[in-house]
């Protein structure tokens, strides 16, 4: 069972996902032309939603209010592109390339945090998607944009990947640094495939489906009811 062995590769992941979020967040309330308190409250939204929802499964203390500089650190972020955001030419673009840098690193995070609390892997899996994702969703759902995940390319399945490298790394023994550093490399690598070839699933192709009116006529027939 892998141990805090090494805490600021923890904390580095926990500022990291934090960070960027915020920066999507921002992002978002940029392209919504919001205010400045807006920004705040997307910032943190999408920067402390994950971790939030880690916190709780796991019984945790919720880290942002355990440790208060993690909203500083989002505060701080909402300001900077407040003031910057006009800059950047195409920030859709940013923000999936930013999304990317925190969905890699809170799968990661989500599944050693659930590994250290004594969850099985498969829960430590869940729970690496689960974190890696709930903080976008937040953000999107909030602004009204469509959400992420419901997108075509690969998203959660990026999630996935980056947790099952990590907790498979840390089953065989790899040390933190390396698994975290592997599984990290994974997401991200394969939601930049997706962002930039358009990877996906395939998905399910479902009949057309009838009007409820042709289904009630159908059995009425197969019956022999005659509602005249």
């Amino acid at each position: 069972m892998p141990t805090f062995a090494a805490p600021h590769i923890v904390l580095g992941l926990d500022l990291l996902g934090v960070a960027v979020f915020a920066v999507s967040g921002a992002l978002v309330a940029s392209r919504k032309e919001l205010d400045l308190i807006g920004f705040g409250l997307m910032a943190t939204l999408a920067g402390v939603g994950g971790g939030t929802l880690r916190d709780l499964l796991l019984g945790r203390a919720v880290f942002w209010i355990d440790t208060p500089a993690f909203v500083a650190v989002t505060l701080g972020v909402a300001l900077a592109v407040y003031f910057t955001a006009h800059i950047l030419q195409r920030r859709w673009v940013m923000i999936l390339w930013v999304d990317a840098v925190g969905l890699a690193a809170y799968a990661v995070l989500g599944a050693h945090l659930a590994l250290t609390s004594g969850a099985s892997p498969l829960v430590a899996v869940l729970m690496g998607i689960m974190t890696a994702t709930f903080g976008g969703l937040l953000r999107d759902i909030v602004a009204q944009e469509q959400p992420l995940i419901l997108r075509r390319e690969v998203y959660a399945t990026c999630a996935l990947a980056g947790a099952v490298v990590y907790v498979g790394l840390q089953a065989a023994g790899v040390a933190l640094i390396a698994a975290a550093a592997l599984g990290f490399a994974a997401g991200f690598a394969l939601r930049a495939l997706g962002i930039a070839l358009g990877w996906s699933l395939p998905t399910y192709k479902a009949r057309p489906g009838r009007i409820y009116d042709a289904i009630s006529d159908h059995a009425d027939t197969k019956t022999g009811k005659d509602d005249t």
